[in-house]
């Protein structure tokens, strides 16, 4: 049976993670309260029951006791993995556990490459990041927060019995020694392409618009360091700079990934699919009068309101594929949200879920989301291929949850850091069209980051 246990509301859960984190496969799902102005749900999990990873086109599932190695469309294992949970664990009945928005199943991430295992790609790009391209578990437990109505509780699902509950509950309410911040970078850092490589790149791609490639290609550049000491440090540090709603901690075997993402990629919520692609920005002005101008001008941008309105069609045409014909809607066009460093134009895309089709399918055939690849998608993703020097790995892809109620939420990977083998890396970019300004999208690409770098780089100790 489900069971739920109250546990003392604290205004950020980071307590409540530090508790589990020395747990196998720790994952928290952060809305960056109290300082975010749009996130109301945490999820905290840890010690999964099963996990599911993709890597070199072999998806491994771990069990206690056993391990599987499989061929194959991966979603197509995920989706059975989960299915086969799921009838130990159906949907809860209880009206108070059925309002919680993660009931226990999947909590994990999907890489951008993962789109590798869905479509014939070039492989061009250095692969310097070993991690999965999925990797995800059933997890039998989670401290669901909810800021808006200030609770906190342990859900625990027909998984574990009450005896295990109970010490999970027992490590939640513990408390624990704050460790001190050793996390320091080694020296600042440095962009994998030069100024002048971007450039040329955007050239190219201006080629391809006017030739009738494409119309429009998501490019990034990627910047990295080195550093010591706990990720986790660094995390909690970029969080005082750059709280978001669909930030996310999680920490693998081979790697920590750091995500301070504001972009939703896709909801089911009672079968109403929901995606909210961004596309356009305009960093914040230093004074009020500044900061007003700099949104109207983002509101009113004709390039950047094309370049959203090519992503709201691409991603219509990606969720049509599994909800009822007639459903999909665009209720809310060229929305200007803010955040702690940007502007952004956010436009929101709504459907209903056929009933013969899953949350799974829905990420299948809307993956990797086209806000972040371009119009139309493989051939964005192609070029994207041939002018990137390394590899994605979990940026623009996705984070998120899929409960054994059915919900589903998920983020795409945007402002998002992955620290590895004393390597970290971070990414920016941004959606390329037949008008773009080459040096205003050069600046776009730091305005999105700066606010990630520049904390990371206070912690270089002068030699």
């Amino acid at each position: 049976m489900y069971r739920t246990f109250p546990l003392p509301y604290l205004p950020s859960s980071i307590p409540y993670f530090e508790r589990i984190r020395h747990l196998p496969a720790p994952v928290f799902l952060d809305s960056g309260k109290p300082a975010s102005l749009y996130g109301q749900y945490d999820i905290l999990s840890a010690d999964p029951a099963a996990q599911l990873s993709y890597q070199n086109r072999v998806t491994r599932i771990r069990h206690p006791a056993s391990e599987e190695q499989l061929d194959g469309n991966p979603f197509t294992h995920l989706q059975a993995l989960f299915n086969r949970y799921q009838a130990s664990c159906p949907a809860p009945q209880q009206s108070d556990i059925k309002a919680l928005p993660f009931c226990g199943g999947i909590l994990g991430y999907f890489a951008y490459d993962l789109g590798r295992s869905l479509e014939t790609l070039p492989e061009q790009t250095h692969c310097d990041i070993d991690l999965p391209d999925m990797q995800v578990g059933i997890y039998s437990w989670a401290v669901i927060v909810n800021h808006q109505h200030q609770t906190a509780v342990l859900l625990t699902t027909p998984l574990i019995d009450e005896i295990q509950a109970r010490t999970i509950l027992q490590q939640l309410t513990q408390d624990t020694t704050e460790l001190a911040d050793d996390f320091t970078l080694s020296h600042h850092f440095e962009s994998n392409m030069s100024k002048a490589d971007y450039y040329a790149s955007l050239e190219r791609i201006n080629d391809y618009i006017h030739s009738g490639d494409c119309y429009q290609v998501n490019f990034a550049q990627r910047f990295s360091s080195q550093y010591k000491g706990d990720p986790w440090h660094a995390y909690k540090r970029l969080r005082e700079h750059a709280p978001t709603p669909y930030s996310a901690y999680i920490e693998t075997a081979n790697g920590a990934i750091l995500s301070h993402s504001p972009e939703q990629f896709l909801e089911v919520r009672d079968a109403r699919v929901t995606t909210k692609p961004i596309k356009g920005t305009r960093p914040r002005g230093n004074n009020p009068a500044l900061d007003a101008q700099l949104k109207l001008a983002l509101h009113d941008s004709e390039k950047d309101r094309a370049e959203n309105l090519m992503i709201v069609d691409l991603m219509r045409n990606d969720i049509s594929k599994v909800c009822a014909h007639g459903s999909v809607r665009v209720p809310k066009l060229f929305a200007v949200e803010s955040y702690a460093n940007v502007h952004h134009l956010v436009s929101t895309i709504t459907g209903k879920l056929r009933p013969d089709k899953s949350p799974i399918e829905l990420l299948e055939h809307s993956f990797p989301g086209g806000s972040i690849t371009g119009a139309p998608k493989i051939r964005a993703m192609e070029i994207i291929e041939e002018l990137e020097p390394n590899r994605r790995s979990v940026y623009c892809g996705s984070i998120g949850y899929l409960s054994f109620s059915g919900q589903i939420d998920t983020s795409i990977t945007i402002r998002t850091l992955i620290c590895q083998n004393g390597d970290i890396h971070c990414w920016a970019g941004g959606g390329i069209v037949a008008d773009s300004e080459v040096s205003e999208e050069y600046q776009e690409t730091y305005d999105k980051v700066n606010n990630l770098l520049s904390p990371l780089e206070e912690t270089i100790i002068q030699q």
